[in-house]
């Protein structure tokens, strides 16, 4: 007779067993610009892509294993080509898509003895920015609608709190890609243990591709070679340009001059005299100072 688990315990094991997998990869990140949407992921491989299309606007990027995520991916094509063919093309959405991955999953998860280690994004772009949708779906089929940015996969939870500190709605490429890189390479050390130096990635690390909301029909393009590298000194440059940036002093005002004693012939009042010295300055005191200059992005 085999041993008794308990059903809670077996979805217990499997969910650590997919989320420790997913871990070992590197984090991905997907997040909304002016003119469409952008995807970063880490992946030194020319050969094996971690972001594909799937249909006209509708874009794939995943972590984890790469041969259960890339059959993920061959079905979610056939299953939009086939839904767009037996109905219409505006038929196929990135959310039925993230629906037909979540119930397979999910499937998967349950059924099966070994889950699927893989955390999925599908994103769509609209013509106007707020139709843009990005989904996130995790092993066990769970989907979340994700406004503005999503960071999976890796270490997730560090990259999305530094994506969350800049981004901001309605940025440019070069803006986004800065604020994308800067959070996937920020909180990582060399060995993966998170809160280590900034490790800058060359353009030849990089996977980088976007959704194109000024293009007709097929919106996907993959950015490559003189313009990958072109977008990765314009960070570099706001960064450095951030780092050098001088803040306003907060501290205590500076003191005011003393008072004009009494005349001593004068049996005025003996009340303190009312207002700043006609010599004292406030200079310094943050009155009227300005505001300090917002971090360039």
């Amino acid at each position: 007779m085999p041993f008794y688990v308990s059903p809670a315990q077996v979805m217990r094991d499997k969910a650590e067993y997919a989320r420790q997998g997913i871990a070992r990869g590197r984090s991905c990140v997907t997040l909304q610009y002016a003119g469409g949407i952008l995807m970063v992921a880490p992946n030194p491989s020319s050969a094996l892509h971690k972001i594909s299309e799937i249909y006209d606007r509708i874009a794939f990027a995943a972590v984890g294993r790469y041969n259960e995520y890339e059959n993920l991916r061959k079905a979610g094509v056939t299953y939009a080509d086939i839904t767009g063919y037996q109905f219409d093309r505006h038929d196929v959405t990135a959310r039925g898509i993230a629906n037909w991955y979540a119930q397979t999953l999910g499937t998967i998860f349950t059924d099966q003895l070994k889950p699927f280690e893989v955390e999925i994004v599908v994103a769509e772009v609209g013509e106007q920015p707020e139709d843009d949708q990005i989904y996130r779906i995790t092993f066990d089929g769970s989907v979340t609608d994700e406004p503005g940015f999503v960071a999976f996969g890796g270490q997730a939870d560090q990259v999305s709190a530094a994506l969350k500190e800049r981004y901001l709605p309605g940025m440019s490429l070069a803006a986004a890609f800065a604020a994308a890189l800067s959070a996937l390479s920020a909180p990582m050390k060399g060995d993966g243990e998170v809160g280590g130096e900034r490790n800058d990635m060359a353009a030849t690390q990089l996977e980088v591709a976007i959704l194109d909301r000024a293009r007709d029909h097929r919106t996907f393009r993959r950015i490559r070679a003189a313009r990958l590298e072109e977008l990765i000194n314009q960070s570099r440059a706001a960064d450095s340009e951030t780092s050098q940036t001088p803040e306003t002093p907060v501290g205590p005002a500076t003191p005011a001059s003393p008072s004009t004693p009494t005349d001593p012939g004068t049996t005025g009042s003996s009340e303190a005299p009312i207002g700043p010295d006609a010599s004292g300055t406030d200079r310094g005191s943050g009155l009227g100072g300005g505001d300090t200059p917002p971090n360039p992005l």
